[in-house]
């Protein structure tokens, strides 16, 4: 679900600047942590081969548990106790939930990233390739690479000793991009993790903005809608008489086209990603294609089509919902429609909570000798499973990653930006980790 950017100049200075000696604000131990990611980073780069080159496609979950059985070594060595948590009354595969006991009394992180991919096993595009600084394979940024940038902070804290004190859940969910309905089922151990916590990191790819590093505090909304129209199938030279009225595609058409003139408004997309109409019609099974039959000279009888609301807020989703459902309500003689809302992901909203946490991590980019990350807007990445938990805690999103082409064939990442997300992650994990839990959450 992240859109990804082109490498900078400014990443390169980036890269540059942590190759150098640390800067004197990083503690010993801090230290300790940045040379531990340097020393794995060819670790670090040969288990992400070793994830992207297991076919992980959300329908396929059968490669999902093999994902999941790769990293749970990982995870173990470092004190974790990993379970597999299945998921097949939802027709999908698991999800891994590892738990670190630390100190009593300090922060409880949970970290979210997910184990499968959008490319499934018919897919053409199924193999790593190292390109000098950068690769390519399916999932290398979203989200196999923020999975290794986890791991590899993980194990830099072990190494400096912080890891030992650390409360942490990881989530690495089976189905993020095709989740699953219920979504109270799919995402049930994800909800109880995050209310054991008090502050989300996500690990999909790094937040970029004209070339600028951005921090992710919100997100927006992400749900499904599925338009079906009727019409009566007749002889064309009867259209918009009586008793056979306008047909399927025209009452298709003037919905559509009333969704874009009546329903836009700042921050708010509602796209319509595939459409079909004829005699008869019809999506199939996946929803990546459709059938359709009928003549020229024939009335359309039926027309579908498949679409995605994305909103700032979850007021403003329930708001053009029913702006849709009132446009849809008004027919064209001779037609009648369907309009369906399916579950999906809810909105992020910025928080003061979430404001902190990137707080905190500019506070490592100026220690780093890094630039200071701005808020990202919203409408710079898509929906995730962090949103569904951040009512619950202090969130923040896009620790992963940065490349390009997320979801398409030649998916790349920068293998300089694994190591760089691994050190402030490490940092901030153990910033963060070592504060006092205190009387509430902060939203």
């Amino acid at each position: 679900m992240t859109r990804m950017s082109q490498c900078t100049g400014l990443m390169i200075a980036a890269a540059g600047l942590i190759a150098a000696p640390a800067p004197a604000a990083l503690s010993a131990v801090e230290r300790k942590m940045i040379a531990t990611v340097e020393a794995e980073k060819e670790r670090s780069i040969t288990l992400l081969e070793k994830l992207v080159n297991i076919n992980s496609g959300t329908m396929n979950p059968i490669g999902v548990e093999k994902v999941y059985q790769a990293i749970r070594p990982e995870l173990e060595q470092l004190g974790f106790t990993v379970r597999w948590v299945p998921m097949g009354e939802v027709n999908r595969g698991g999800h891994l939930v590892a738990e670190h006991k630390g100190a009593a009394g300090t922060k409880r992180l949970l970290l979210i990233g997910h184990l499968d991919t959008v490319f499934e096993a018919s897919s053409p595009f199924q193999t790593f390739t190292r390109k000098g600084d950068t690769a390519e394979g399916p999932g290398v940024g979203d989200c196999k690479g923020g999975d290794v940038v986890m791991i590899a902070a993980l194990r830099a804290m072990k190494a400096a000793g912080t890891l030992d004190k650390a409360n942490i859940i990881v989530v690495l969910t089976g189905d993020e991009e095709r989740i699953a309905s219920p979504v109270a089922v799919s995402r049930r151990a994800l909800i109880e993790a995050a209310d054991r916590s008090d502050v989300a990191l996500d690990f999909e790819g790094m937040s970029r903005s004209k070339g600028k590093e951005m921090g992710s505090v919100s997100r927006r909304s992400s749900v499904a809608w599925t338009l079906t129209t009727s019409g009566h199938p007749a002889h064309s030279s009867a259209i918009f008489n009586e008793g056979v009225g306008y047909g399927a595609i025209y009452e298709m058409a003037r919905i559509l086209d009333g969704f874009r003139a009546q329903l836009r408004q700042p921050g708010l997309t509602f796209n319509v990603a595939l459409l079909s109409g004829g005699e008869t019609a019809s999506l199939n099974a996946g929803e990546t294609g459709g059938t359709l039959a009928g003549k020229k000279n024939i009335v359309a009888g039926q027309a579908v089509a498949l679409g995605d609301i994305r909103a700032l807020t979850d007021a403003q989703d329930a708001a053009t919902r029913a702006g849709m459902e009132a446009i849809v309500a008004r027919h064209l003689p001779g037609t009648s429609a369907k309009l369906e809302f399916r579950e999906g992901y809810p909105a992020m909203p910025e928080t003061p909570g979430n404001l902190k946490v990137l707080a905190a991590l500019n506070g490592i980019n100026k220690d780093m000798g890094l630039a200071q990350m701005a808020v990202l807007d919203p409408l710079g990445r898509g929906a995730g499973d962090i949103s569904l938990v951040a009512s619950r805690l202090d969130s923040l999103a896009g620790m992963g990653t940065a490349g390009k082409g997320a979801h398409v064939p030649g998916e790349s990442i920068e293998l300089d930006s694994l190591t760089l997300q691994a050190k402030r992650s490490a940092l901030l994990m153990s910033r963060l980790g070592g504060q006092p839990r205190g009387a509430a959450k902060a939203r």
